[in-house]
């Protein structure tokens, strides 16, 4: 169903975020909403091989949550740095840090908005965050990503997928991208893709791996990818 002008207002990007972040940031606030978001995906456990080789050392978790990969990352020898809007989150991953020894440098920061500059970083992450808005914000996400990466530097990601459960249910408030207003707080807009849409998305990378498979449970479908920013 198509959003039109008496059902709601169009949303700004600081109201996508906000509802996003708040909703998280509540999760984050207890040990049983952090349950299930401790353990580093296996994806991203691969990806450190590659970085390795390419003798890669400075990461930016994008939207990290309570830290699974960031600290993950630090206990491999990365230095990094994480970014979200959830102070809960970002607590988190102080005291954990802190707790195993290692050093994260944590902002407060939105995942389209990265205030770092040019070529700062040899590997960027964003697991589960970047879709959290509508196409604009996803574009913004994705060109801000590949700003802060050096030549050859590694963007690895997921978009939920046109596949997923959830595609198309609520107010389709711009292209791709529905809210469901009765999940409130947690109903932020979400942006969907195939895998056409995707490779179009990240045409100023090198394609490395793209797939769209289940996550959590069936019908859970995510486009997970690894993208190389050209060297030249």
């Amino acid at each position: 169903m198509s959003m039109n002008d008496k059902d709601c207002t169009r949303m700004d990007d600081a109201a996508n975020r906000s509802g996003a972040y708040r909703a998280w940031d509540t999760a984050w606030a207890t040990a049983e909403g952090r349950a299930d978001w401790l353990e580093p995906e296996p994806a991203v456990r691969q990806t450190t091989e590659l970085l390795s080789r390419r003798n890669a050392r400075d990461v930016l978790d994008i939207g990290c949550g309570v830290g699974r990969h960031a600290l993950f990352l630090a206990q491999q020898g990365f230095n990094v740095t994480a970014i979200d809007l959830s102070p809960a989150g970002l607590d988190f991953v102080r005291e954990s840090a802190a707790a195993a020894g290692r050093e994260i440098a944590l902002r407060v920061s939105a995942f389209d908005e990265l205030h770092f500059a040019d070529a700062s970083f040899d590997y960027a992450l964003a697991w589960n965050v970047i879709y959290h808005g509508d196409g604009a914000a996803l574009e913004r996400a994705v060109t801000e990503a590949r700003r802060v990466l050096r030549p050859g530097g590694i963007f690895q990601a997921t978009l939920l997928s046109k596949r997923h459960y959830k595609y198309g249910q609520g107010i389709e408030i711009s292209p791709n991208t529905f809210v469901v207003p009765e999940e409130g707080e947690k109903g932020h807009p979400h942006y969907y893709a195939n895998e056409t849409e995707a490779r179009a998305l990240l045409c100023g990378f090198r394609l490395l791996e793209l797939s769209d498979r289940t996550q959590r449970f069936d019908d859970d479908f995510h486009l997970e990818f690894l993208v190389e920013k050209p060297a030249g």
